[in-house]
């Protein structure tokens, strides 16, 4: 009898490039599979990611998903930078991108199944929002978890900005989002960042532990345990990533982008200070007004903002 698509696929039909895709025993397993860029996410990881995440959803053969990175160096370092930098002279594509993010989270959050996060090494920016979106997480005892927006001048995050507060309270959600400094995974467990923490030599078998657990429990009453447990992470994304969507797609040629970007490829620290005259210098800038409709604006305003004549 010819299986319907519902009841999974055999994973090397799907001929990822990206990502590592198997099942066995129950257990389906992805691994984002660009260890030479640290796990980073580009547009088509996300593509893949997202078909794998549906493909165990639907295969009732599969009991627990785990999601992990390929080497010893990342779980996942969030964005690809240097995808990300075509954004600075085509932003509005930025928003197809966060598209493929979106929908990416929301096939990994409702896969109606238990998700573990092997965090086998550094878990940065949007490598910790997919580390969050997963249940349960074991992490190697020599890593660290970052979000980075506000100090590398890459996208501010989608997801730790929902979930953080959830996770670990108002305060620690701030100092994590604010401050962008290395969390020591001994401190995310004490947070309830990761639900466990091992040597790295027995980072498998602790995972293997977990999942031999889940899978010994009742797979529908599971499922809809999960479907409660989700209903304020559900309730702060579905209420705030659109925003942050097209927020992110308008100011994805910003100066701050442009310098994070910059300093990101020359290896450097980004310049807040500079950007902060250059600020600074545009609001104390004299204005001027329109030669065609008498209108007011800004000194950094290169066409005018009522009839749209130039300056």
């Amino acid at each position: 009898m010819t299986a319907t698509p519902w009841q999974g696929r055999d994973p090397d039909s799907f001929g990822f490039t990206h990502i590592l895709y198997s099942k066995a025993g129950g257990v389906a397993r992805v691994t984002i599979n660009r260890p030479q860029v640290l796990n980073a996410l580009n547009w088509a990881t996300l593509r893949e990611m997202t078909a794998a995440f549906e493909d165990a959803s639907w295969d009732d053969g599969v009991g627990v998903l785990v999601l992990t990175g390929a080497g010893e160096r990342a779980f996942c370092t969030g964005a690809d930078l240097d995808e990300q930098e075509q954004f600075q002279t085509r932003p509005h594509d930025y928003w197809k991108w966060m598209g493929a993010f979106i929908e990416c989270h929301d096939k990994l959050r409702n896969l109606g199944k238990p998700t573990v996060a092997r965090l086998n090494g550094i878990t940065v920016g949007g490598g910790n929002e997919f580390n969050m979106a997963c249940d349960l997480a074991i992490a190697a005892d020599d890593i660290f978890i970052r979000q980075v927006g506000p100090a590398r001048g890459s996208v501010p995050a989608a997801g730790a900005t929902q979930w953080l507060p959830i996770m670990v309270g108002d305060r620690r959600a701030r100092e994590i989002l604010l401050l962008c400094e290395e969390i020591p995974i001994a401190k995310a467990l004490d947070w309830g960042l990761v639900n466990e923490v091992v040597p790295r030599a027995d980072l498998d078998a602790a995972v293997a532990v977990m999942t031999a657990k889940l899978l010994q429990r009742l797979p529908n009453i599971t499922r809809y345990t999960k479907q409660q447990l989700n209903f304020w992470r559900d309730l702060s994304w579905s209420l705030t990533v659109g925003h942050a969507r097209d927020w992110l797609s308008v100011n994805a040629d910003s100066a701050e982008v442009g310098e994070g970007l910059a300093a990101f490829h020359a290896r450097r620290p980004v310049d807040v200070a500079g950007l902060r005259e250059h600020q600074a210098a545009l609001g104390s800038a004299p204005g001027w007004t329109c030669a065609q409709c008498g209108q007011a604006m800004p000194a950094a305003f290169a066409f005018c903002g009522n009839c749209g004549t130039a300056k």
